[in-house]
This record gives structure tokens, C-alpha cells and sequence, in this order.
């Protein structure tokens, strides 16, 4: 998701992961050649090199022998230029950029933008000066209509590069259909409406704030920017909802009326009632208590799942001993019972076997035979 911050001249503009806004500047693209085109910067044609090197080369304060290597592709009003490791990924960034090149509410843009590639990030810090968030991964530059992204040596943070490059373009459109008028929220809140960043509502979701601390105002989200990359998550987050509520007030034409009677009266609160038929005031307090019935119980839901994971993750171990102790502890239990049941049915067989008289005398009961004499048998004396 790209974040691009606009502030008043000369104050420099940041963002999140996605892309930021950076450091205003005076200065304009080049002029606009064929399309399809495909060339080294260095032969570009006598009349388009001052203003492409006071565009890309002074601006990125970037020696002129280092861009002998690069590329620059053409296409209707873009330009985009970029080292050859990058070349697959700014051909599909200009494709993209052609093709969908018109933006909710705003007419067709038509200034000329240069996209310029980064192929690490030391360069990508160097093309975008100081005053950029660590965590920027793209940065537009209004006044002279030109964005550096970072390459395909960017980290998973940096987000979708197509995703990223909508947010800047749409940027840019804002601000050349009206100029310095826009806020900081506004800005931020329609770059992300306009890239279809509905990823910003899980950012809500997670928010616990919205329920116990209540919304914040609208002014009072351009201090959220200012903030760490979590603090302005949340900010770009609740900018990009209050711009779809905005837009949804009116089904048919969105933000078109709303634009051109904010440009007319040059003022937000009269934009607002004209197009919509209610005051600053009402709408701010519609977008406060959607967004916080509808996300701060996803907030809540959402940390006591976590809560509840969390519980189950400390006591389970717990859990898993007791029960396995306790199934040793059956264990022995059973094979306890288990011997005294045998134990106690060998005592009964044998109380009963002693309970069975005997059918043969015993032993102490028969009267002892006499022994057999050792004399001969004498006849009977006769007298």
C-alpha cells in the first residue's frame, strides 16, 4: 500500500512503506516522445536532454556516467527510467500506468511524469534526500512531477510495486487538479481510495484504540503522519475510510461534484454541504461512528482471539503433563486392582478346594498292619 504525505511548499513529505510524497521542488518532466520507445538516457534527442537531466539527473543528484547504464521507456504521458535488472519490472509499471490512467472524480490528468527506478536501496535514499521516512518505499514529488520507487531489490514491506505506483500517480493527479487545497489526510486518504488499498480496514481491525479511546478528529489525523510507521498506519488507515465515506454519500458521481465546488469556493465545509447537503460537522461525526461500530468490535473480537490463543499457548504444556500423569497414574491404578483381583481369586479356589471333604480316609485314620513275623510257622504240639 503506498503512502504519499503533501504539505505546503517546501515541506518535506512523508509516508509509509508503500510510498510517500517527498521534499517539493521546482521543475517539470520532459517533454513527451513516442511511445514504445526504448533508449539509453544518454542519446536522448539535443531538444529533450536539459530539461530530462534537470528532471532526473540534478534532481537525483546522481553522477550522468551512472545513468549511461540505464533504460527509458515511453508510453502516452509517462517516462519511466531504470537500471536493466529492473527493466521486466518498469515495463509492467508503465503498463500499468497507461492503462489505467484516469482517477475517481478528477479529470484526465495530462502533465508528463517521469518514474525513476531505484535499483538498491543507498540509491533510492539518495534520489529521495534525508527528509523521507526510513520506512518509505516510494516518494512522489508534485512539483516537478516526478516518483522514485524502489526496485526488485525491495523488501516484502514495500508492498505490491503496482499497488505502490497508483498511490503516487494518484498524488499527483490531486495535486494538479488542485494544487495546495487538498489537506494532509484528504491527500493521503484519496491516493489510498483511489488504488483500491482495501487492505487499510484490516489496520482497523486490529485497532483496539477505536473502542476504548474513542475517534479521532479529522484535523487531528495530519498529527498521526508525523508519527512512527505504526502510529501512521493507523492514520492512513482512517484516512482512506473517511474518503470512502465521503465518496459514498453520493452513489451515482462519487467525488465529482465534491471536487469541482471545493476548487469553485476553495473551501472544504462549503465543498461538503453543496455536494452532499450536510455540513462538515455532521459528516465527521458519520465517519466517526461507523468506523468505530464497525471496527472497534473487530478490534475487540480480534484481541481476545489473541488473548485467548495466547492463554492457550502458555497453559497447554501445563495441560499435556497433567493429563499425561495422570494417565501413569491410571495406569498403575488399574494394574494394582488387576493383581489384587488375581490375588483374591487364587485365595477363593483354595478356600473352596478346603472346604471339599476328601473321599479317601486320611492317613491318621487306618489301623497300622502288623508286621510280618520271621519265624517259620511251627505245626501245632501234639500231646
Amino acid at each position: 500500500m503506498g503512502q504519499a504525505v503533501r504539505g505546503s511548499s517546501g515541506e518535506s513529505r512523508g509516508g509509509r512503506r508503500a510510498g510517500l510524497t517527498g521534499k517539493r521542488e521546482a521543475g517539470r518532466g520532459n517533454g513527451q516522445p513516442s511511445a514504445g520507445s526504448r533508449q539509453p538516457l544518454v542519446r536522448l534527442p539535443g531538444s529533450l536532454f536539459p530539461r530530462f537531466l534537470l528532471a532526473v539527473g540534478l534532481l537525483f543528484a546522481t553522477p550522468l556516467a551512472a545513468w549511461a547504464q540505464s533504460i527509458r521507456l515511453d508510453k502516452g504521458r509517462f517516462t519511466v527510467v531504470a537500471y536493466p535488472s529492473d527493466e521486466v519490472l518498469a515495463k509492467s509499471l508503465l503498463a500499468s500506468a497507461a492503462q489505467r490512467d484516469t482517477f475517481p472524480g478528477l479529470a484526465r490528468p495530462a502533465q508528463h511524469i517521469v518514474i525513476a527506478i531505484a535499483p538498491d536501496r543507498r540509491r533510492f535514499r539518495e534520489w529521495i534526500g534525508a527528509s523521507a521516512p526510513e520506512w518509505g518505499a516510494a516518494v512522489a514529488f508534485p512539483e516537478s512531477s516526478r516518483i522514485v520507487m524502489q526496485g526488485r531489490s525491495a523488501g516484502s514491506d514495500a508492498g505490491d510495486p503496482i499497488e505502490v505506483l497508483r498511490h503516487e500517480l494518484a498524488h499527483l493527479a490531486l495535486h494538479e487538479a488542485l494544487g495546495d487545497l487538498p489537506t494532509r489526510w484528504f491527500d493521503e486518504g484519496y491516493a489510498s481510495y483511489a488504488a483500491n488499498e482495501v487492505a487499510r480496514d484490516a489496520v482497523l481491525g486490529a485497532n483496539l484504540a477505536l473502542l476504548f479511546r474513542g475517534m479521532p478528529s479529522l484535523d487531528s489525523l495530519d498529527a498521526g503522519f508525523q508519527g512512527g510507521s505504526l502510529r501512521a498506519q493507523g492514520s492512513y488507515a482512517l484516512a482512506y475510510r473517511a474518503v470512502v465515506e465521503l465518496a459514498a454519500r453520493d452513489p451515482e458521481r462519487g467525488l465529482t461534484l465534491f471536487f469541482r465546488y471545493w476548487k469553485e469556493t476553495r473551501r472544504f465545509d462549503l465543498a461538503v454541504r453543496r455536494a452532499y447537503g450536510i455540513t462538515q460537522v455532521q459528516f465527521e461525526a458519520i465517519w466517526q461512528s461507523r468506523t468505530r461500530r464497525r471496527y472497534g468490535a473487530l478490534a475487540l473480537f480480534a484481541d481476545l482471539s489473541i488473548a485467548a490463543a495466547m492463554t492457550l499457548f502458555i497453559v497447554l504444556p501445563f495441560y499435556v503433563i497433567r493429563r499425561r500423569r495422570d494417565r501413569l497414574r491410571m495406569a498403575a491404578l488399574v494394574r494394582a486392582d488387576q493383581e489384587a483381583e488375581r490375588r483374591e481369586a487364587v485365595s477363593a479356589i483354595e478356600a473352596l478346594l478346603r472346604s471339599i471333604p476328601s473321599p479317601f480316609p486320611r492317613p491318621s485314620d487306618e489301623s497300622p498292619e502288623s508286621p510280618p513275623s520271621d519265624e517259620p510257622s511251627r505245626p501245632p504240639h501234639e500231646q
